[in-house]
């Protein structure tokens, strides 16, 4: 075939109504488009193929998984100039809205001819296999049973503590960071944010915390060691507790610290001073909600407070069903779901609570989400070495994808700050609720 990336990108700006901002380079060794611009690089027809049988997000992230999709140049930019072509055409448009105005043309009789020469371009063949290796194994059941939770976080989270170690770095905290300045290193930024949460629970010797979604043991270790708590730690992930176990023995707080294979659904052994909820809650699911408040609610005394730490979404405007994000759900966080900040709020008042801060750390997240990518680009042969090809790309593209998603406001996140108010209406809190941050 002669001249691809030129058909194509033809073909592209004839249905799309406009130039296509990056380069592309074809498996021809073709290339057309704007010079000096990142060139999105179509290493197989197969490509075409990927998106031609699965139109939109999920075929696009198989291509790119299975590496016949690649970005020769800027990662960020080449994402973020597509974002304002293919994905969002529109101003009301969240979705692949422009890709699907593209594969369209297979249907739409004003187009068909353009539908047609895509299909010439792609080639002849069935639907490509997905790359097995990184499909969810999730599938099955009512959506956020214990046992199906399990099996999600499983997905995530048990892929081997090493490759986490090269991606997180010494810290080992898989959330947002708070960064003083941009030029903190990010071991200094997670542990401000570790300090934050301290500070906002208004932790004390001798007080119990539990940290629901522990991950690694970063919090409890740090409340431990810092604040003189006694900690109760809970996750889902049977790799995670052995590597958080192993640290808590090692900084000999393990007669302070405990930390359990536990769902929060199982934990019966309240009342604590304290909860903290750090990245957890987006595994929760709109369904669970208001089960997941009534329950820390009901492991808190009279006067207790939760840190409530959760990604948010931009409200739909008519407020209707969480649309799944394909590529999210089957590479990343299987059954994640993401709600707008209001609903959080009014579901953990609902569920009883005072809610008496909120938070917002957008830009943070941002700032977090690139320096993993960077470490991540750092350690990459050795991470492809500890996972496979393909999971390695997954993280890269989705991690440099949030980063963009948080610094242009389509996601926040965001620490909500609730009191078990008692009877007698003494939250605890000073008058100054800003005082914690030193």
């Amino acid at each position: 075939m002669a001249d691809a990336a030129g058909r194509l990108t033809a073909l592209a700006e004839q249905v799309l109504g406009a130039p296509l901002p990056v380069r592309l380079r074809a498996w021809d060794r073709s290339e057309s488009g704007p010079p000096g611009t990142p060139v999105l690089v179509i290493r197989r027809r197969r490509a075409l193929r990927r998106l031609l049988w699965k139109p939109g997000e999920l075929g696009l992230a198989r291509a790119w998984v299975a590496g016949d999709l690649d970005v020769d140049g800027d990662l960020y930019e080449a994402l973020d100039l597509l974002s304002g072509s293919l994905w969002e055409r529109g101003e009301d448009t969240t979705r692949t809205s422009g890709l699907t105005a593209l594969l369209s043309a297979l249907r739409d009789p004003g187009t068909r001819a353009a539908g047609i020469e895509l299909i010439k371009i792609a080639g002849p063949g069935l639907p490509p296999t997905p790359p097995p290796e990184e499909a969810a194994r999730t599938r099955g059941g009512r959506l956020h049973t214990p046992r199906r939770d399990k099996a999600a976080i499983s997905h995530h989270y048990d892929v081997g503590n090493t490759f986490y170690e090269r991606v997180l770095g010494p810290s080992m905290v898989y959330s947002c960071a708070y960064w003083e300045s941009p030029g903190s290193t990010l071991e200094e930024a997670q542990r401000a944010k570790l300090d934050l949460v301290c500070r906002k629970l208004a932790l004390e010797p001798g007080q119990r915390l539990l940290d629901v979604g522990c991950g690694w043991g970063s919090m409890v270790l740090h409340a431990a060691r810092e604040y003189g708590v006694s900690a109760v730690g809970i996750t889902l992930s049977e790799e995670q507790a052995a590597y958080a176990r192993k640290r808590i023995a090692e900084a000999g707080l393990a007669d302070r610290v405990e930390v359990r294979v536990q769902d929060y659904r199982e934990t019966f052994d309240g009342p604590f001073d304290a909860i903290s909820s750090i990245g957890m809650a987006e595994h929760v699911g709109s369904a669970r909600y208001a089960e997941y408040a009534a329950e820390l609610y009901g492991l808190l005394k009279p006067g207790g407070r939760l840190l409530n730490h959760q990604i948010a979404r931009r409200p739909l405007t008519d407020e209707g069903a969480y649309e799944v994000d394909e590529f999210i759900d089957r590479y990343v966080f299987p059954d994640g779901e993401l709600a707008p900040v209001g609903r959080t709020v009014g579901q953990l008042e609902r569920a009883g609570f005072e809610v008496r801060d909120v938070e917002a750390l957008r830009e943070h997240y941002a700032l977090t989400l690139r320096r993993w990518v960077a470490n991540l680009e750092t350690h990459w042969d050795e991470a492809v070495r500890l996972g496979s090809p393909g999971r390695a790309r997954v993280w890269r593209l989705y991690m440099a994808a949030s980063a963009l998603s948080f610094e242009r406001n389509r996601i926040g996140v965001n620490q909500v700050l609730a009191v078990r108010t008692p009877e007698s209406g003494a939250s605890g809190l000073p008058l100054r609720t800003r005082e914690w941050r030193g």
